[in-house]
């Protein structure tokens, strides 16, 4: 990939390269292409500078931020955040460079809900990954099951790196009851679990975006997300709860969010998708992503989202 990326730069008209996501070489090496010929550098670290993530991972983590990754940063002219906490990130690794504050783009679906009359769906989507917070989602459902006897709680998403057994484990040990482990949905099969669905949850420690957020809301359902991810206007927008990172406040926030009658969650839902197709459309986005590259390429005045340092 590296020749391939070099002999692109020295043959073709390439005027800027665009990297997403950091730890493996695919994204050093953009660094040193766009070094070797003062090419323009555009960076998304996809949440891979924040705290939690960089706590975590292998020993190997260690030696390749100082003698690959942040030398191959160093080359970067702008980074893209998806949030501001992103780019708080991006300013306590102690980078100057400027941050460019742009959100990911949201499908819509067009499908209509099919939420059924006797059972209400509490909805965890995403993967089945000790970041995510199932650890403090299985002991909040574990306090509150039996209050709210109509909610059963869905649990979708892939095995990653072991935990979904772990995770079995505990909902046994708790004794939890109308809980599913669905497993992994794809394509449509993943729309229409939001759309039957009611509430969707994530007790994420840690998120750039939380991309399952923004589907939840863009499906018409309401959200509890913790302070983890970057989901302030929940509030302000009457979509949903944004919650401190710990149980006590999850079981707090869903006895709440579960007593709620289920013209008032649509109503919530309502507001929720209306705020993605105003703020998070692919129209949107795509035009924020185009002035950037464009003040990048060409100067003037900077686009009203970036932080310039």
């Amino acid at each position: 990939m590296y020749h391939w990326l070099d002999q692109r730069a020295a043959q073709d008209p390439v005027k800027l390269i665009h990297s997403h996501g950091l730890w493996m070489m695919v994204n050093v090496y953009p660094g040193w292409v766009a070094g070797k010929y003062r090419l323009p550098l555009v960076v998304s670290p996809r949440g891979t500078l924040s705290n939690w993530a960089m706590a975590r991972g292998s020993w190997t983590k260690s030696l390749f931020w100082p003698l690959l990754q942040r030398p191959a940063l160093a080359a970067t002219t702008c980074f893209h955040a998806t949030a501001e906490s992103e780019c708080e990130d991006v300013r306590k690794m102690g980078f100057r460079q400027p941050v460019a504050i742009i959100p990911n783009g949201v499908d819509i679906p067009q499908g209509k809900p099919n939420r059924s009359r006797d059972s209400r769906t509490l909805l965890f989507l995403g993967r089945i990954h000790p970041i995510k917070g199932l650890d403090l989602l299985l002991p909040a459902w574990a306090a509150v099951q039996s209050r709210f006897p109509e909610w059963r709680l869905r649990i979708v998403g892939p095995n990653d790196g072991g935990y979904l057994p772990r995770m079995r484990q505990l909902a046994d040990k708790l004794k939890l009851q109308r809980i599913e482990f669905a497993g992994a949905l794809l394509g449509d099969a993943k729309w229409r679990a939001y759309l039957d669905a009611e509430l969707f949850v994530l007790p994420t420690y840690s998120e750039n975006f939380g991309m399952t957020v923004a589907e939840a809301l863009a499906s018409g359902i309401p959200a509890v997300v913790t302070k983890g991810a970057p989901w302030r206007g929940l509030k302000e927008h009457g979509a949903g709860w944004w919650i401190d990172t710990n149980l006590s406040s999850l079981v707090a926030s869903l006895d709440d969010a579960l007593s709620r009658p289920r013209n008032e969650l649509t109503a919530m839902g309502v507001q929720g998708r209306n705020w993605m197709e105003k703020d998070f459309s692919w129209k949107r986005t795509g035009m924020m992503m185009r002035q950037t590259y464009r003040w990048i390429l060409q100067g003037g005045e900077p686009p009203m989202w970036l932080r310039p340092d």
